[in-house]
C-alpha cells in the first residue's frame, strides 16, 4: 500500500500549486506523485460517455458536482476509488513513491474509505485568512486560477463554509490517530516553490 501525504486548506490557499511543486522537487528526498482529485474530476467530465472506467451515470453525477460545488458523499465513493486506482495504475507508481493527495479525502467518510487504498502518514495544513484567500485568488498567486469559472465571491464563500463544516474536522481526525500535522501560514503573494521549500524544512516524524 502506498504512503500518502494529504494537503488540506481552504480554496485559494495553494493546494494544487504546492502539489505540483512537490512532484517537481520531491519531499524529504523522496519522489512525489501529485493526485489532484479536482483536476481528475474535470478531466473525466470532459471525456464524454466514452470514459474507459466510469459509467455514463457517473459522468453525469461528476458534472453535476462540478457545477454545484458539492462533495462526493459516502455512497458515491466508488467513483473516487475508480479515479484514484486508475491514476495509480497509469502513473506506474512504485511502493517508494509518496502520493500527494489533494482534494481527497474531503470529509470524514472519505477518510475512512481511503484507508483501504493508501496509508496517510502526514497531513500538510495550509492556513489562510479570508482576506489572504481573496488576495491570492484575485492575483492568481499560485498560477492555477486562470479560466476558473467558480471564483465568484458567492462561490468562494460557499466553498469556505463547506471547508469549515466538512473538511476541517479531518485535522482532528488525523491528529487523534497520531498522524503528524505540518501547519504552514500562506502569504498573499507566496509562490508554490517557496511553499515547497518551507515544507521541506519540516523533517518527517
Amino acid at each position: 500500500m502506498h504512503s500518502a501525504i494529504l494537503i488540506i486548506g481552504p480554496t485559494g490557499s495553494g493546494k494544487t500549486p504546492l502539489g505540483n511543486a512537490l512532484e517537481r522537487h520531491g519531499l524529504w528526498n523522496q519522489q512525489c506523485i501529485h493526485f489532484d482529485f479536482g483536476h481528475q474530476l474535470r478531466l473525466s467530465a470532459a471525456t464524454g460517455t466514452a470514459d474507459r472506467f466510469l459509467t455514463p451515470d457517473e459522468l453525469v453525477l461528476i458534472r453535476q458536482l462540478l457545477r454545484t460545488g458539492a462533495l462526493l458523499e459516502d455512497e458515491q465513493f466508488p467513483i473516487a476509488r475508480k479515479i484514484l486506482s486508475a491514476f495509480l495504475r497509469e502513473r506506474s507508481t512504485c511502493d517508494d513513491d509518496i502520493i500527494i493527495l489533494n482534494g481527497l479525502p474531503r470529509h470524514l467518510g472519505q477518510a475512512a474509505a481511503i484507508d483501504h487504498i493508501v496509508r496517510v502518514t502526514h497531513l500538510i495544513h495550509l492556513l489562510c485568512t479570508p482576506d489572504t484567500i481573496l488576495q491570492r485568488i484575485r492575483s492568481n498567486a499560485g498560477g492555477d486560477r486562470s479560466g476558473r469559472i467558480d471564483d465568484s465571491l458567492p462561490a468562494i464563500r460557499s466553498k469556505l463554509a463547506t471547508f469549515e463544516l466538512r473538511t476541517r474536522p479531518l485535522i482532528d481526525h488525523y491528529h487523534s490517530r497520531g498522524i503528524p500535522i505540518i501547519e504552514h501560514n500562506v502569504a498573499p503573494d507566496e509562490q508554490p516553490d517557496l511553499t515547497c521549500s518551507l515544507i521541506n524544512r519540516h523533517p518527517p516524524d
